[in-house]
């Protein structure tokens, strides 16, 4: 058994808390970009990516996240790729959030009234340009709330990542725990480190609904 103070223990973990946060970013940054492909290649309607993107979709939202992140661990090395967790977990968490992302944004963007594509399709603009100027400023509206509600889900995944050796928050805590033998007094304060990662992002998700929500 090591002996370690409060403040050690608390020390250590809000060091860990630093890697959870870098790479919840890294999976809603990189899946907020992969799903935006994936919308537009979706509403471009070009022969072959509904289907395609459809696929995508179903696949990396009906499988567990804990199985991605194993055949992103275990499936990188057979293409050659370095496996370290640093980039299984990058990669797993990018690729599950990008399909939640795309379909959120899919469903905002088809909530705009026909009426829209088609007034905006009689000034003659393009797909690119009726996406740019007329439907995505109206859909951004609806799109921000549950996309930044989204990030709640993402910071909690970020949780699996200890299962592939990620020296993230869980990780840390529960190596703290077998060797303090006091489980229930680290992942208390594991379970408050989430809380206050999670609960502001929560807060603003609501104030940015109910704000958008008053505008319309």
């Amino acid at each position: 058994m090591v002996d370690f103070s409060l403040w050690d223990i608390v020390r250590n973990l809000l060091l860990a808390a630093r890697w959870t946060v870098l790479l919840s970013v890294i999976a809603f940054v990189g899946g907020g970009l992969v799903g935006l492909l994936l919308v537009t290649l979706r509403l471009s309607k070009l022969p072959g990516t509904t289907p395609v993107v459809t696929a995508y979709v179903q696949i990396f939202q009906g499988v567990p996240l804990l199985v991605q992140l194993f055949l992103a661990y275990y499936g990188l090395g057979l293409l050659g790729i370095n496996t370290s967790p640093w980039v299984a977990a990058g990669a797993g968490l990018t690729l599950y959030t990008s399909a939640f992302l795309a379909e959120i944004w899919r469903g905002c963007v088809e909530s705009i009234p026909r009426g829209q594509w088609e007034a905006s399709a009689s000034l003659a603009l393009n797909f690119r340009e009726q996406l740019r100027y007329v439907i995505a400023p109206q859909a951004l509206r609806i799109a921000v709330p549950p996309t930044v509600g989204f990030l709640v889900q993402v910071i909690k995944g970020t949780a699996l990542a200890s299962v592939i050796g990620f020296m993230e928050l869980t990780k840390v805590g529960k190596t703290i725990a077998n060797a303090t033998f006091s489980p229930f007094l680290i992942f208390s304060c594991v379970a408050i480190l989430y809380f206050l990662l999670c609960y502001p992002v929560s807060l603003y998700a609501k104030r940015l609904e109910r704000k958008f929500h008053a505008h319309r």
